[in-house]
């Protein structure tokens, strides 16, 4: 059904491209080869809020493939000749005449005539550094979309609300209702509703029996909701430490309610068990797409929050140490 959902948007996606194309705009030109492959097909997929949403597809002939259409602002694509591929090659795409080059045996895709790919280009590998600062290239491309792209979808949950709101100003007033500013925009009004003081959003999703739980069901007592998943290293590393909180607390009034952002059932239940997980967990397996993440504004997993027993929200993203101190502090 996914996959059926995910073809039919992308029709109606690119129906929706071709025809502000031919009524407005000169459109874009790919012609590319894939390296090692003669005959097959290739897809074009438009990154949406960290899924990749099919577009488009061609095939492949003698090594090589073209594309032709519109977008209606520059935005993030990604290319691969698996229909599937969770994670194609990315590329920025405008209304240009470009060349690839795809070679998927060694991880590589090669743009040639796009300004604003070559930006892409020169930032994406960086974005991990030290040194690296958003907020030099905002003010350096103001009105590009790549800075806002790179702050939307990889580097915001490395800052709070107000530096999120502070950061959101300094871009140029021209990629005002373009899709990453949207983006996060939409991100900064869903924080405003998760920060410390605040009653907890209420949902439900299914155990991992299929039934439904909700957060308000956990009333009177204090709540540690933790989003994780099974394929995240940093939520495995960080399980001992809420194992070691569940064991020290679980008498006094305190429990937890595991959220994954999973992708399969068998992931999540092995994780479940190898990391010794006892408490309740709930997953609707939609990854990032889960209605409750984005209801809590997730940038990154794991993410907590500790809940009082009326629901209110008494810290967000304890870890470690930080997680069992502040437990003592409330609970004494």
């Amino acid at each position: 059904m996914k996959r059926l959902v995910n073809l039919m948007l992308g029709g109606a996606l690119a129906m929706s491209l071709m025809t502000s194309c031919s009524e407005e705009k000169k459109g874009y030109k790919l012609e590319g080869e894939v390296v090692g492959v003669q005959e097959g097909m290739v897809y074009l997929k438009k990154s949406v809020e960290k899924n990749f949403v099919l577009v488009d597809s061609a095939q492949i002939t003698n090594g090589a493939f073209k594309f032709e259409g519109c977008v209606d602002e520059p935005m993030a694509y990604g290319i691969s000749t698996q229909k599937d591929a969770r994670r194609p090659q990315v590329f920025f795409l405008d209304n240009e005449s470009v060349t690839l080059k795809l070679n998927e045996d060694e991880n590589k895709l090669e743009v040639v005539g796009s300004p604003i790919n070559d930006l892409y280009k020169q930032n994406a590998s960086k974005l991990r550094n030290k040194d690296f600062s958003i907020d030099s290239l905002i003010m350096a491309h103001p009105a590009s979309a790549v800075p806002a792209y790179f702050l939307a979808n990889n580097l915001s949950y490395q800052f709070d609300l107000n530096q999120l709101k502070e950061i959101r100003g300094k871009f140029d007033v021209s990629l005002d209702g373009t899709a990453y500013i949207k983006q996060l925009e939409g991100i900064i009004a869903r924080l405003e509703k998760v920060q410390v003081g605040a009653i907890a959003p209420d949902f439900t999703l299914p155990d991992t029996e299929g039934n439904p739980v909700s957060l308000s069901s956990f009333r009177g007592k204090y709540v540690l909701v933790d989003f994780w998943a099974a394929w995240c290293p940093d939520c495995r590393k960080e399980n001992p430490n809420i194992v070691k909180a569940w064991n020290q607390y679980k008498d006094k009034n305190f429990t937890v309610l595991g959220v994954s952002l999973d992708r399969t059932k068998e992931a999540w239940l092995a994780a479940i068990e190898k990391d010794n997980l006892t408490w309740t967990h709930v997953s609707d397996l939609k990854d990032w797409s889960s209605d409750v993440a984005v209801l809590y504004a997730i940038r990154w997993v794991p993410t907590s929050f500790l809940l009082s027993p009326e629901g209110e929200i008494l810290a967000v993203g304890l870890e470690g140490e930080d997680l069992l101190n502040k437990l003592a502090e409330v609970l004494k």
